[in-house]
């Protein structure tokens, strides 16, 4: 589990440069991921050792410049509900302006960490000039510049020193897979979940996972035991505007980090949105097992699209990691509610499993052999052994003589010929080619 840690602030001040260069520092040395990052305002970050997640709030907000207020205080305040930390970012070109003031009205009332950055000083004046920001009445502040990254160190020194600590997670034995619902808000989870209970509750016990509340409740019905991590309901509703974007995935991430499956239930009647692909990635990015529900099948109009388009359409939103189970369910009528659960254990089986060293190379190398990775200046890239490594999630690595020629494309083709022959189905797997 990690910490959350919120940018807030309001528009143009830097929020994004900022939040690009605290992901960046990771990303580029362990976590580089193929294919792009489609959600642009949740990543993670390392310092001293210590890991959080990072949201950017600033790429949420939509709308004209009167309805920004409204916004940016409903951001701040789930922000201020949800994080660990909060990150204040200012402009000193623009001095403190009355939004300035606002948000810091609201952040004087709060007992977490709250660390005040004022940006784009990148020079000796704008040192004098950051002064005024004692006015905002929230002590000391940090002076950066995201564009080039001076006084980050200092400001990220800080932060990872007024984290809280999060309680240690446990090793169990046989650990029980971890399910958890997720979704845009109005998507059916709370339903679903009611549903999967029934009157009849089988709930041995309920764990708190964390401060944040993000429930384990162990169930143990059709045959299945498994703890749900529920997001739907759980916290104080009244105070979110369900409309927000930024809300179902601020709920999100931390039942996603908690769990090992993501069931993602979307609204059938509203089709594959962007706010549920945000929330997928969110999941494949912490490589956590995937099924898709497409929740109240039963109300739409068979006629104009057939189950076959809709996944259809589904799929190409999610390329390219198209490996994964998608099921048309209504929670109201408890139409294949417990297929769905099958799946998702299937996942969480397909996310265990190992396979032994000789095996793997007895089914791949005769595949790589037969297509070689396509020579590069005359070069050619002879690959010689592969293993999966001990992790907990899926990775494999490919030992070969050139690996910095191993291009994405060839990448994929290894990776869709592996999913061909294991079952890997709803899991995101990582490839790795390094040198002997």
């Amino acid at each position: 589990m990690n910490n959350i840690v919120a940018i807030v602030g309001r528009p143009n001040v830097g929020k994004s440069t900022f939040f690009n260069r605290l992901i960046q520092r990771r990303e580029a040395i362990v976590d580089s991921v193929s294919g792009v990052t489609r959600d642009r305002n949740y990543g993670k970050s390392e310092w001293n050792g210590k890991e959080f997640s990072v949201i950017d709030t600033g790429g949420y907000v939509k709308g004209s410049d009167d309805v920004f207020e409204g916004e940016i205080r409903r951001q701040v305040e789930l922000a201020i509900d949800e994080a660990d930390a909060i990150i204040f970012v200012v402009d000193v070109e623009e001095g403190i302006t009355p939004m300035d003031e606002e948000v810091a009205k609201l952040l004087r009332k709060v007992t977490k960490p709250i660390l005040l950055a004022v940006n784009k000083v990148d020079n000796a004046m704008r040192e004098k000039d950051a002064i005024e920001f004692y006015n905002l009445g929230l002590g000391e502040y940090y002076t950066i510049a995201g564009m080039n990254g001076s006084g980050t160190g200092e400001l990220l020194d800080k932060l990872v020193e007024v984290l809280p600590e999060l309680p240690e997670a446990v090793e169990e034995e046989n650990p029980l897979p971890r399910f958890c619902v997720v979704g845009r808000p109005n998507a059916g989870k709370s339903s679903f979940i009611n549903a999967l209970i029934g009157e009849d509750r089988f709930v041995v016990t309920d764990i708190a996972g964390t401060t944040r509340d993000a429930i384990d409740t162990k169930y143990n019905r059709f045959g299945f035991e498994f703890n749900l991590v529920d997001t739907a309901g759980i916290r104080r509703k009244a105070k979110v505007k369900e409309d927000l974007e930024f809300y179902s995935v601020m709920r999100s991430v931390r039942a996603i980090e908690h769990s090992d499956v993501c069931i993602l239930m979307i609204d059938a009647t509203r089709g594959f949105e962007g706010q549920d692909q945000n929330i997928f990635w969110l999941a494949e990015k912490n490589r956590k097992g995937v099924v898709i529900l497409v929740n109240k099948w039963d109300l739409v109009e068979k006629d104009t699209m057939s189950a076959r388009d809709y996944e259809a359409r589904i799929r190409k939103e999610l390329e390219p990691f198209t490996d994964v189970p998608i099921l048309f369910v209504s929670a109201l009528t408890k139409q294949r509610l417990l297929k769905a659960l099958e799946t998702a254990v299937e996942v969480f089986e397909n996310r265990k499993q190992r396979i032994s060293t000789s095996k793997f190379n007895e089914t791949m190398l005769p595949i790589i052999e037969r297509t070689p990775p396509p020579a590069l200046k005359g070069k050619y890239v002879k690959i010689k052994y592969c293993m999966q490594l001990p992790t907990p999630t899926p990775q494999f690595v490919f030992f070969c003589n050139l690996p910095q020629y191993v291009k994405d494309p060839y990448k994929r083709f290894i990776e869709n010929q592996l999913r061909q022959i294991y079952n890997f189905e709803g899991v995101p797997i990582d490839i790795y080619f390094r040198q002997k």
